[in-house]
Order: C-alpha cells, then sequence, then structure tokens
C-alpha cells in the first residue's frame, strides 16, 4: 500500500525538497508544503503534491494536515523540517527573531503533532520525524538562539516517543551535521550586527559560524535524504539518526567533559583571518 508523506519546509535547494524527491522515487505519495507555494520548484515526479502550510499558523497547520487526510484517508509520515536561524551574538538577538525562530523550530512541531497524532491513532499506526541538529547537543557561538531551539526539539522527541507508544506511533530525531542547504544564505540574508553592537570585533567568525555547515565535508542534501528515508520507511524506524558532515565529531564530543568541549567551540570560532 502507498505510503502518505507530509513535509513541512520545502523550499526549493533545502534538505526538506530533497527529502520529498527521495520519499517520491520510494514509490510514496508526498505532500511538499512551504509557506508560499511559489517557493517549491515543480517535481519530475507526480506523485509530488505542492500545498501551502505556514508552520507558525494554528489554522494553516490544522487545515493542511486535514486536508490530506481527507484526501488520502490517512497520513503514514509527517516530517518536521521547516527551520531557520538568527545568527549573531546571543544578547544582541531582536526578541521578535528570537520569537520567530522557536515559533518555526520548536513550536511548530507541537503544532504539527497536535493536528496528525490523532489522525494516526486512529490507524495505530505513524511516524513523526524531527529535524533537529547536533547543534541541539553541543552549542556553538554565534547562533546561540538556533541551539536552544534545536535542544528543545530534541526534548520534545524524546518525550513524544514514550507518549505516543500506546498508539504505534514511532518518532524519530534527526540530528544533521553539516549538510548542504540553503539555511545558510538565508541566515546570512537576515543578519546584521546593531550599530552599538560589543561585538565588532567579531564580525568574521559570526560569519564563518553562519556558513559553517556549507563547508566542504557538508553532506549533500540527496544523501542526507536517501539515509533519512530509507530509515523512515524501515519496519521498525530508529528513535535516533546523526548523519551529515562532522556528526561522528558531534558523537566524540557527548563523551568529553562539557566544559572542555564548550572550550573547543569558542576556540573553533576565534580564529582571525
Amino acid at each position: 500500500m502507498t505510503r502518505v508523506i507530509l513535509v513541512t519546509g520545502c523550499t526549493t535547494g533545502g534538505i526538506g525538497y530533497a527529502l520529498c524527491e527521495e520519499f517520491a522515487r520510494q514509490g510514496c505519495k508526498v505532500y511538499a508544503t512551504s509557506r508560499r507555494v511559489e517557493t517549491i520548484a515543480d517535481f519530475d515526479d507526480s506523485s509530488v503534491q505542492k500545498l501551502a502550510l505556514d508552520v507558525t499558523s494554528d489554522e494553516s497547520v490544522q487545515s493542511a494536515i486535514n486536508h490530506v487526510a481527507e484526501v488520502e484517508g490517512k497520513i503514514d509520515v509527517v516530517v518536521n523540517n521547516a527551520g531557520l536561524i538568527s545568527a549573531g551574538p546571543i544578547v544582541e538577538q531582536p526578541i521578535d527573531y528570537v520569537k520567530e525562530v522557536f515559533d518555526t523550530n520548536t513550536y511548530a512541531i507541537l503544532r504539527v503533532c497536535k493536528a496528525v497524532v490523532p489522525i494516526m491513532a486512529k490507524r495505530h499506526s505513524g511516524l513523526i520525524v524531527n529535524i533537529g541538529s547536533v547543534v541541539g547537543e553541543i552549542s556553538t557561538p554565534w547562533n546561540g538562539i538556533y541551539c536552544a531551539s534545536k535542544a528543545a526539539a530534541q526534548s520534545i522527541s524524546e518525550v513524544l516517543s514514550m507518549e505516543c507508544k500506546p498508539f504505534n506511533i514511532s518518532v524519530l530525531h534527526v540530528a544533521p551535521g553539516a549538510v548542504r542547504s540553503n539555511i545558510s544564505s538565508n541566515g546570512a540574508s537576515r543578519f546584521t550586527l546593531s550599530p552599538d553592537t560589543l561585538y565588532s570585533d567579531y564580525l568574521p567568525n559570526i560569519m564563518q559560524r553562519i556558513h559553517a555547515s556549507q563547508g566542504p565535508q557538508s553532506m549533500p542534501s540527496e544523501d542526507f535524504a536517501k539515509q533519512v528515508v530509507s530509515k523512515a520507511l524501515q519496519k521498525s524506524p530508529p528513535r535516533y539518526l546523526s548523519i551529515g558532515g562532522h556528526a561522528w565529531l558531534f558523537y566524540i564530543f557527548k563523551w568529553l567533559p562539557r566544559g572542555f568541549v564548550l572550550y573547543l567551540m569558542w576556540k573553533q570560532y576565534l580564529r582571525k583571518e
């Protein structure tokens, strides 16, 4: 039976778009969503449909989820992929930006799950995939709000995995390392230091951090999507997956003394050009 997939944050050039393509290659019916569907390029595979879904709106999320459930009669997999960064010194982040990041990266997971869990529970089957980040586990300077939002997302995934067990709903938390996407360019476009900043001497380091995930060690989004989709479509998906550039290094960091690791992170982003 064809599985029905819904993915959030599917703007062209991002991880979500690559996930949609790979799910379709595996024979799934896919709904690629974004706040504005015009940001999603057409897919070669007709089994992928574009759908407007604003993850920061309760009404939009509920409407989109209900639409898919009514048309398809089910939703097998939901991927909470929509993400946003707000780079810069944490104490100088505009509170409006902070709220926007948490709304997109964290609260959106709760919105989608509140809408889809009852649908999955009726069929006693389903999978929720939450895209977190390795920096949700090991914080880095100059992108602290993003780190915090992804740390919260991981906690949500862990609790969901326990509380959804009675309904046979699985939860897969994915913590990507460096993966090629458009998130850094989007982050750079909204970054600015305030005129009275305390951190003007650190601007090169901040820019280094913004583009860190797009270096030569980053994993192509297509390769990332293949591995995630392969795990998601298993009969018994894992609870946790971390892949991408430098993911192995962050795995090691989790076993080292926390203070030492934070020291390394600070030194990494103090290099002078």
